[in-house]
């Protein structure tokens, strides 16, 4: 079992008021590939740079961090993106991007999936226009191998005012899925639900389970025969940037631990979603207590030693 995962890759560079505290390489899936790298699990990261310094660094972050790069697109003309994230007083980010793609994107060939790999996928790159054909040639060829797909559509309010032309792709993209892990937030920009009842009636009909996150107001787990809420600790949190991306890596980190399915995904009992949940929220917790976008490698490594 295999664990993939595809999404743009750039540089944070993340400011504190003014201040620029630290520049690290980052993106949903990027920063989500490097916890599963760093807890030693079979990653492999689907995406492109540029044939630049930014692009090196990057490639050689990943193969610091254990994440094969055998995917990467490195386009010739363009240069590889930097995005600012200005952290406000709740240490929530918000970003300008500086973005330089070439016209073909994605320019690989994709991995040859095996059942029940894992595919984690989402962000607006899973909507842009620009590659969402290859996106979703992609998802075509992981379904139809029997791999276990999983959406985190990550939808921003600064894409509300193309959320009428999205949401349909949003919704064909909560089809390829075996599960949805989306806030509340992203709930409520996408089809203006304000509980987990309500998101799990627009994403039941389209995929088999939703992992609702609600930062301070705990996790739920919804399924056709499964419904029920855990809490999360209290924190003061240094940054938020890759709470939600190490919440997904301890979701795709404990269904290959535990090596399940994707048929079994949908017949999980409450203890066995309790404990993938678990592990998630103590993998989110432990990024939000530094500038890392990921989780710290001290704590991967006493982690390992101790399961």
């Amino acid at each position: 079992m295999n664990i993939y995962t595809v999404g743009e890759t750039l540089l944070d560079i993340i400011f504190k008021g003014v201040e620029p505290q630290t520049a690290k390489p980052g993106g949903s899936a990027f920063n989500a590939s490097i916890t599963l790298g760093r807890l030693g699990a079979p990653i492999n990261f689907i995406s492109e740079t540029g044939k630049d310094k930014v692009g090196d660094l990057i490639l050689e972050f990943m193969n610091e961090n254990g994440v094969q790069a055998n995917f990467i697109s490195r386009y010739p003309e363009g240069q590889t993106a930097i995005a600012l994230a200005f952290l406000n007083e709740k240490s929530d980010a918000e970003y300008q991007f500086y973005k330089d793609y070439p016209a073909q994107r994605l320019a690989i060939e994709f991995p040859e999936f095996q059942k029940d790999d894992l595919l984690l996928f989402g962000s607006f790159y899973a909507l842009n226009p620009g590659i969402r054909p290859r996106v979703k040639e992609l998802l075509e060829k992981a379904e139809h191998a029997g791999a276990t797909i999983v959406y985190d559509p990550n939808f921003r309010s600064t894409h509300l005012p193309e959320r009428d032309s999205l949401v349909p792709v949003i919704r064909e993209n909560m089809g390829y899925s075996t599960l949805v892990r989306a806030s509340d937030e992203d709930l409520l920009n996408i089809f203006d639900t304000d509980s987990p009842d309500a998101a799990w009636e627009k994403v039941g009909p389209l995929s088999d389970a939703l992992v609702y996150t609600a930062n301070a107001n705990g996790v739920y787990l919804k399924t056709e025969k499964l419904s029920f809420h855990m809490e999360v600790e209290c924190i003061e949190p240094v940054s938020t940037i890759g709470a939600g991306d190490t919440f997904n890596a301890g979701l795709l980190y404990g269904i290959w631990k535990n090596g399940y399915g994707r048929e079994q995904i949908k017949m999980l009992d409450k203890s066995q979603w309790e404990g993938l949940i678990s592990t998630a929220i103590q993998f989110s917790r432990e990024v939000c207590l530094s500038y890392d976008n990921y989780l710290p490698i001290g704590y991967a490594n006493h982690y390992k030693q101790d399961i």
